[in-house]
């Protein structure tokens, strides 16, 4: 089995070593390869091709690990060239809507395409770096990196897109936590009751993630206007302290929508579900 590296960065080279190791015969391309990537070639005496073309003929996998912002075009010259029944693998940081017209692209040249989102650090963990991948072909790619000691796991039914929205999301999740958690902790330390803070939050530690996030958005729509009270509060708190926040904020800003959609058409439920309280909250997104 012929494997395409295009793109010979970090991840490229990473993935290169680990696929070169487990037997995996190689082609390598890149514009311009840097000294390490040059090195590399060297060393298992392979050509770095400097373009796409006819070569590409050979290979029933191509990767593309080159930078998301070159994702659309690289895409579209692989597959200028790849044969039918082949497989493109886009690694990059490229947009949920970039990687799903590169599937439709790829589907009309009856090529298989796999969305992948990288989600962790490959300096840290190399080829074992976790990769979430969607999209034709999903399951064949996780058999072909499991080989090389790689970590994908496939989303069950998931369409090419849904792999780098997810990764996108849980960004959102994670680096609004990230900033939440240095304000919290900052005021806590300030006050010195940063011990006793973690014990008040023990009853959240023991919750389901999702039965706790489900929580605050049913409630959000109901309570919205008491606990923008509250934040506005808070804020003042930590204000007082010489600590202004900057990240509630944008939670004021996020309850005062709410808020504007509730005097305008509140939900019709009294304790509406999750489902219904999200459709009420995107009917409003969408208004205003």
């Amino acid at each position: 089995m012929r494997i395409a590296i295009i793109g010979l960065g970090e991840v490229g080279r990473c993935y290169a070593k680990a696929l070169h190791a487990a037997g995996y015969q190689l082609s390598l391309c890149d514009a311009r390869p840097a000294p390490a990537a040059s090195e590399l070639a060297t060393t298992w005496a392979l050509p770095i091709q400097t373009s796409v073309g006819a070569w590409l003929q050979e290979c029933e996998w191509v990767l593309s690990c080159v930078t998301g912002s070159h994702a659309r075009t690289v895409a579209e010259q692989c597959l200028e060239h790849m044969r039918q029944g082949s497989t493109l693998c886009d690694l990059t940081t490229a947009s949920p809507d970039t990687k799903r017209a590169a599937a439709k692209l790829a589907e009309a040249q009856s090529v298989r395409y796999v969305d992948v989102a990288i989600m962790g650090a490959i300096s840290l963990s190399l080829e074992k770096t976790p990769l979430l991948a969607s999209g034709a072909g999903s399951t064949d790619f996780a058999q072909v990196l499991a080989k090389a000691n790689g970590n994908v796991r496939v989303i069950d039914g998931g369409a090419a897109g849904d792999a780098i929205a997810l990764k996108i999301l849980r960004s959102v999740f994670t680096k609004g936590m990230e900033a939440l958690s240095v304000e919290l902790l900052m005021a806590a330390e300030a006050q010195g009751v940063r011990e006793k803070l973690y014990a008040q939050l023990r009853d959240i530690d023991e919750t389901p993630l999702r039965t706790f996030i489900d929580m605050l958005v049913r409630t959000h729509v109901i309570h919205a206007r008491r606990r923008a009270h509250e934040v506005h509060d808070a804020a003042a708190e930590m204000a007082k302290h010489g600590l202004p926040s900057v990240v509630l904020s944008g939670v004021e800003k996020r309850f005062a929508k709410t808020i504007a959609g509730l005097d305008a058409k509140a939900p019709a439920q009294t304790e509406p579900t999750i489902d219904e309280s999200l459709v009420w909250l995107l009917a409003q997104a969408r208004q205003s």
